[in-house]
């Protein structure tokens, strides 16, 4: 991208002085409403509409959005990791729906964005993300599960995914379906969870998350009117979203690692004298903490630049924050030890969640291979 004129400044600014006054609101509605539901959240017992929906109207999905050209990621990210602090599992439908969000921003469906936009962005209508599966085939990890055909005013939808979230019967996720009237073109769309002929079908229990509102979704012969178009040529329109769709995810990562090292300080009274001899310390984190969310605050400033070195340093930095995550847990559960281990400490869900951080797409052995190859 070229350098930055005198909006892009402009918005720099307006960044660094709202910034700290939305993640601090979103900070607070998740304190007081969302931390004593995320037990439930992560047993399946609630999936928290309401508290998205509040979080929508605080401006939380909707400080990313393209403005003239230029757009910004860490405010939105440091909102993320604000709720990540708290729940894992609600961190992961912050990012299905900024995701959503970012979809809409960047289509050149016009009547798409006047009919979607602010709905998505204020947290009125919910959704979320079906890419796990196109951005593994666009990988060569898999094939594409949804084909689509022609048809006057739009076309016919076929297939089925396996797993996606921040669903419900009034919600919408964006997707991509391969043409079956021409191999290897590829469209986007946005999927109307209201359509008769799109099933959702509840998932077997995860080991974490299952107040996510994931479901597998099945189209059978589905009807997408030209309307729900994002882009009628995904690949380009991916390659344009791409680093944004990874860089959001590091909100869950920051808010997850935050969390283990508090965890961490809060035993160091009864337990320092004996913690002292584990080989990771909370100070290490911190340490960790602070490069991956300067690295992350420095590449979100720019996520539309299509450089190769750029991208890989995306790539690369996601990996680091899945792999710290884990590493994160792992040693806030050792630092607890048998308190950690009961079913009420925080300490064995963080660990849980994070293996989730590691294993959604891109997970840890895609973002490698991605890596491996030129």
């Amino acid at each position: 991208m070229g350098s930055p004129g005198s909006s892009a400044v402009s918005r720099v600014e307006a960044f660094d002085q709202s910034a700290p006054s939305l993640a601090d609101e979103v900070a607070t509605i998740a304190r007081k409403q969302l931390a004593p539901l995320a037990p439930a959240i992560d047993q399946g017992e609630v999936y928290p509409a309401e508290v998205l929906r509040r979080l929508g109207e605080a401006g939380a999905w909707s400080s990313h959005l393209p403005h003239e050209g230029p757009a910004d990621l860490r405010c939105a990210i440091e909102a993320m990791a604000a709720i990540g602090e708290v729940c894992g599992a609600t961190a992961f439908m912050a990012w299905c729906q900024n995701t959503l969000v970012w979809y809409v921003g960047n289509s050149c469906n016009l009547k798409l964005a006047a009919r979607f936009g602010d709905g998505f962005a204020s947290g009125r209508i919910l959704g979320g993300t079906g890419l796990s599966n196109p951005m593994k085939t666009l990988f060569g990890i898999e094939k594409m599960k949804l084909k689509g055909r022609k048809v006057e005013g739009g076309y016919v939808v076929r297939g089925a995914l396996p797993w996606v979230s921040n669903l419900g019967r009034d919600h919408f996720f964006g997707t991509i379906f391969e043409r079956e009237d021409a191999p290897g073109e590829l469209v986007m769309f946005l999927a109307d969870c209201a359509d008769p002929a799109v099933t959702l079908t509840p998932c077997k229990p995860f080991l974490a998350m299952d107040g996510t509102g994931t479901y597998g979704v099945q189209f059978r012969d589905a009807f997408v009117s030209d309307e729900l178009i994002l882009a009628d040529r995904a690949a380009p329109f991916v390659k344009k979203i791409r680093a944004g769709f990874i860089l959001l995810q590091l909100g869950m990562a920051l808010g997850l690692i935050k969390d283990c090292v508090a965890i961490m300080d809060e035993v160091d009274g009864p337990l320092g004298h004996v913690n002292r001899h584990l080989p990771q310390q909370p100070v290490h984190f911190k340490e960790l903490f602070g490069e991956l969310e300067r690295e992350t605050m420095a590449l979100a400033r720019d996520p539309y630049n299509q450089e190769d070195s750029y991208w890989r340093k995306v790539v690369a930095l996601r990996l680091r924050a899945g792999e710290t995550s884990v590493a994160a847990a792992h040693a806030a559960m050792l630092h607890c030890g048998a308190r950690g281990y009961q079913r009420s400490h925080r300490a064995q869900r963080r660990l849980r969640e994070a293996y989730f951080v590691a294993i959604v797409t891109p997970a840890t052995k895609q973002l490698r291979k991605m890596l491996a190859e030129p």
